[in-house]
């Protein structure tokens, strides 16, 4: 099969479509040929070799994808050859065919192209398990996406107001900014022009956000915090602004506040199952009903995966940047 091989650690121009062996298929695996892959910024991170695949997973580059299955291992009950279906990987999206856990696996929504399918496996398992599943947002509360326009962003945005939040968002520019309030989005910051602190203090009425979404790291940290209502959650799952920071203690015990951080592509097999049949019964429903639409901003051929990332590093996107084999 042809893959996107990195040739040495560096730029977009190091990624190089290559003859590559088959993946081999595990009795728990399904082999699925595919339609396409999605970009995530954790894949410019892997080509520059700061975020190495877990071991024993793919060496190739991107954590989902959607396709058609081609084989069954012999322990998979569920899945037969032909479905159509979409996977969150731990790597192995940037090439033809894929081996994945059978338990990491969706069928395609209905009403979404098969190519589009391959948008929502990774926003949707980390949007659910982190703004959900452990920081329990919930109908009535305000929440805060930061990076409003990006993949988990335009995502974040459709789930929570499916769900009965209401939604706050930061992005840099009036195009971004207008893109997040037609899906939803009923306040939208510009942080290159205001203090989102400030902005947020005015729309609650002093009280803050009860849920942050934050990819940012650092640099967000402390207006983070003092962004956040009595019994805030703030969940980190990114460090686009650094990764060390200094914590006041007494501004968390006297607000109560909640402060978690997690990735996905670590989690065990058992774990990600968990967290994929939380979206398939609480997430799916809404992309089936239309209430939350695929967000893709370019479709890219395989072989110009450079240039795809590229584009993603540029940050002029909005939602999801897909290649296609």
């Amino acid at each position: 099969m042809k893959a996107v091989v990195i040739t040495t650690p560096g730029g977009p121009e190091v990624l190089q479509l290559h003859e590559v062996e088959d993946p081999e298929l595990k009795d728990n695996e399904v082999l699925i040929k595919v339609e396409a892959t999605a970009l995530n910024r954790a894949d410019i991170l892997q080509r520059k070799g700061m975020y190495p695949p877990p071991p024993g997973s793919s060496p190739y580059l991107g954590l989902e994808c959607s396709g058609t299955i081609e084989a069954v291992g012999k322990q998979v009950s569920r899945w037969q050859v032909g479905d159509k279906v979409c996977a969150l990987l731990s790597g192995g999206g940037y090439a033809e065919k894929v081996a994945v856990p059978a338990g990491q696996v969706l069928l395609a929504p209905p009403g979404v192209s098969l190519q589009d399918a391959a948008s929502f496996p990774e926003v949707s398992c980390t949007v659910w398990s982190t703004v959900f599943m452990m920081s329990r947002l919930s109908a009535g509360e305000t929440f805060l996406v930061h990076g409003g326009s990006s993949g988990i962003g335009t995502f974040a945005i459709q789930i929570a107001k499916y769900w009965g939040a209401k939604v706050f968002v930061t992005a840099g520019s009036k195009e971004k900014l207008a893109f997040c309030k037609n899906l939803g989005a009923d306040v939208c910051i510009n942080y290159k022009t205001e203090d989102f602190v400030a902005r947020l203090k005015e729309e609650t009425g002093g009280k803050g956000v009860d849920v942050i979404l934050d990819i940012i790291g650092a640099e967000y940290f402390r207006r983070n915090l003092k962004s956040l209502s009595f019994d805030g959650r703030l969940f980190v799952i990114g460090t686009m602004g650094g990764a060390v920071t200094e914590i006041d203690l007494r501004v968390v015990l006297s607000k109560r506040l909640t402060i978690q951080a997690a990735g996905l592509r670590y989690r065990s097999p058992e774990n990600k199952a968990a967290i994929v049949r939380e979206v398939e019964n609480n997430v799916w429903p809404a992309i089936v009903a239309g209430k939350v639409k695929p967000v893709v901003y370019k479709y890219f051929p395989l072989s110009e995966a450079a240039e795809a990332h590229l584009l993603m590093e540029s940050s002029k996107h909005i939602g999801k940047i897909l290649l296609l084999p």
